[in-house]
């Protein structure tokens, strides 16, 4: 009876009304009643989720349900790229696998004529790609005729990275202005062997004014410590003067006569191959053919005793933006 009153009094202090007439258990239940939380209506709850829908928008009833469904679709697109979904029960179309078609279809109809000149598979001599250079090219304006030598060199390597220059016995074809900067007895020889630009302190100024009208620049040793100040502007251009070069030189009318004469300078390059340029088309293949000689002679001469191997793995001969002629040396 104790507990009984004890949970009367519990009842009554939540406020419940029970009496002594009711059971412990029925008492009990109660108050397991009156202690479980509120539940609010199913209505309520799920009006206060239901997203406040403006009248216009991107917050009206129509955005949102198209959101919705673009946001369903984009879904199903990734589950039928990964695999998950059959494209044919979900009604996405697959489209056609692009065609790549060979690079050569992708070119010009005067370069495929040209091209069809040219054997791939064949390896041809100097005189025999001279001439067939100059019977492929595509180009409406004189087109240069260039070679490229692949050698077996490690450019990295100071006593392998392959530099000089060479006067071709036909010239290049393009009309170089010589620029030469030197005290008043190299200036008169400079123009009397044919220099375009010769001076010294007023040269200095129009470097200063970074007026640069010359192809090639040629000075003395005891002026290039007056030029070192514009070789940020110079050596960007290829048209700092360099000993290896023979554009540092006491023998200034020399210099401008090859320069004028069609001096060259070839390099190899990061991954080990020289190009060089040998003329123009209207050349014409012999004259072309001597140029290119002269060239793989100079390379050739310059193989450095560190070279094990083949030291020219490959040659090929081009013009501008004519196609590509194997050449066998």
């Amino acid at each position: 009876m104790a507990k009984k009153a004890e949970l009367l009094e519990q009842a009554q202090s939540l406020g419940l009304e029970v009496t002594e007439k009711n059971t412990i258990a029925e008492i009990e239940a109660a108050i397991a009643g009156a202690d479980a939380p509120v539940e609010a209506p199913v209505e309520e709850a799920a009006a206060e989720e239901t997203p406040k829908v403006a009248k216009a928008g991107k917050r009206s009833a129509k955005a949102l349900a198209e959101a919705e469904a673009e946001q369903e679709k984009e879904i199903r697109k990734a589950k039928v790229a990964a695999g998950e979904l059959d494209p044919s029960t979900e009604g996405i179309k697959k489209g056609a696998a692009p065609k790549v078609r060979p690079l050569i279809e992708r070119r010009g109809k005067n370069y495929r004529a040209a091209f069809e000149k040219v054997d791939p598979n064949k390896s041809y001599s100097l005189a025999d790609a001279m001439k067939l250079a100059t019977e492929t090219s595509t180009t409406k304006f004189d087109a240069s005729v260039e070679l490229h030598i692949r050698l077996g060199v490690d450019p990295r390597q100071a006593d392998q990275n392959i530099r000089g220059n060479l006067v071709l016995p036909n010239g290049t074809g393009k009309t170089v202005r010589v620029a030469v900067f030197g005290n008043a007895d190299d200036i008169k020889a400079a123009k009397d062997a044919g220099a375009d630009i010769a001076g010294e302190n007023d040269f200095i100024e129009q470097l200063k004014k970074e007026e640069i009208n010359f192809d090639v620049l040629i000075s003395t040793p005891q002026m290039m410590s007056q030029l070192g100040r514009f070789a940020r502007l110079l050596g960007p251009k290829g048209l700092m003067p360099n000993p290896k070069s023979g554009t540092v030189t006491t023998d200034i009318a020399k210099a401008v006569q090859q320069a004028k004469a069609g001096q060259v300078e070839y390099r190899v390059d990061p991954t080990g191959i020289v190009h060089q340029a040998v003329g123009k088309v209207s050349f014409g293949d012999a004259k072309l053919t001597e140029n290119a000689q002269a060239l793989v002679d100079a390379v050739m001469a310059a193989k450095p005793a560190s070279v094990k191997g083949n030291y020219v793995e490959s040659v090929f001969a081009t013009t501008s933006m004519g196609p590509s002629i194997k050449v066998s040396l």
